[in-house]
């Protein structure tokens, strides 16, 4: 039997709660492991140390544009 493959995960950034719950709840339904976000400096300090497969933002977050947090979470993985 070949061995079970880990879950891709999926940092999701938000800060509507009902959104993040809501895409979240999908996300996992199709088998993504999923962590959540109300701002992108929280984002990015937790993904600086566990990285994921894949980040989405919402691009006009209150205090974090999606903008900014995509330089961000490019940086990264640019000068590795």
């Amino acid at each position: 039997m070949a061995p079970v493959a880990a879950p891709q995960t999926i940092a999701l950034v938000d800060d509507d709660r009902n959104i993040l719950a809501s895409v979240s709840m999908t996300l996992e339904a199709e088998g993504f492991a999923v962590k959540t976000y109300t701002d992108g400096a929280e984002a990015l300090r937790a993904l600086s140390t566990q990285p994921v497969d894949l980040a989405c933002s919402i691009s006009r977050c209150r205090a974090w544009t999606g903008w900014n947090s995509s330089r961000s979470f490019a940086a990264p993985a640019i000068s590795r």
